[in-house]
């Protein structure tokens, strides 16, 4: 390191500090939550994430990153690599509190997401066993068909 600068620690954040100025550097593990800026054609979107891995390919280094997209009816899980040839997104640390209201926004999505496909899944038994018991009965005249098969 150039004996102009070195590294000092203010309240858990990290700072490279050369005499006049201040940088600051971000630590990342595997686990930790973080914020993802990301352009979306003509805009810019702020997405919340996971560190998920950090690939360390010889020619390539690469940071894996899990993304929630979070809407009423559905939630995704969508995978991101970062690495020094990706463009147009970037990442900083989340602050705790914002992860925990995320946690709880996705929870309930993927809750009623849940809920909506076994009601789906209950009316297709439904049409199912209908459809078993009466098919052929007004047709052929007979008895209802039986519904074990």
């Amino acid at each position: 390191m150039n004996d102009n600068k070195r590294v000092i620690e203010i309240n858990g954040v990290k700072f490279e500090v050369d005499m006049q100025s201040a940088k600051r550097v971000d630590e990342f593990k595997v686990g930790d939550n973080i914020k993802v800026l990301r352009k979306d054609y003509s805009s810019h979107k702020i997405e919340n994430g996971v560190i998920v891995d950090f690939v360390n390919f010889k020619g390539l280094p690469t940071i894996q990153i899990a993304v929630f997209e979070t809407t009423y009816s559905h939630s995704e899980i969508k995978f991101l690599n970062i690495n020094a040839e990706t463009e147009d997104l970037e990442i900083m640390p989340t602050n705790p509190h914002e992860m925990t209201l995320e946690k709880n926004k996705v929870v309930d999505s993927i809750d009623r997401e849940i809920t909506s496909l076994e009601n789906r899944k209950m009316d297709l038994i439904a049409k199912k066993e209908w459809f078993l018991m009466y098919y052929g009965k007004h047709f052929e005249g007979g008895e209802p068909n039986d519904t074990t098969n």
